[in-house]
């Protein structure tokens, strides 16, 4: 899950001073519903990815034929990238309610079942190693 939403979801204070820290923000600015909410990250708001699913009416890049897209080929974070690529074929395959089910399920830690979020490199709880989600 991203990180953002995670911290936001969870009123996680320390994980919202973190990334904070990361984007040269404050903790209060942390907030995010999702990318086609009301409320989304700041540097979400400009995302191309986010505007075109908006202006196609559509929930995700699933639902498009179009798929994958020069706004996926070109999404400046690789890593992010590769997520995207994996991600929506699932989530055309699983339908919405079960692709988010499996998601929830996947970033939690195999060892202690603590959340995690997309990137993290050990789990927050136990500082298990958990390379093997990031792939």
């Amino acid at each position: 899950m991203c990180g953002i939403r995670t911290a936001y979801k969870d009123n996680n204070d320390r994980l919202k001073e973190k990334l904070a820290g990361v984007y040269g923000l404050k903790p209060e600015d942390i907030q995010c519903r999702g990318c086609l909410s009301d409320l989304v990250f700041k540097y979400c708001q400009i995302c191309p990815i986010r505007k075109c699913a908006k202006d196609r009416g559509f929930e995700g890049c699933y639902q498009c034929e179009q798929f994958p897209c020069n706004h996926i080929n070109n999404f400046p974070f690789q890593a992010g990238k590769q997520e995207i690529l994996a991600a929506i074929p699932d989530w055309k395959n699983l339908g919405t309610e079960k692709w988010v089910e499996a998601q929830e399920k996947r970033y939690l830690c195999p060892k202690c079942n603590a959340k995690i979020f997309r990137g993290a490199r050990r789990c927050p709880q136990c500082k298990e190693p958990i390379a093997s989600l990031t792939q």
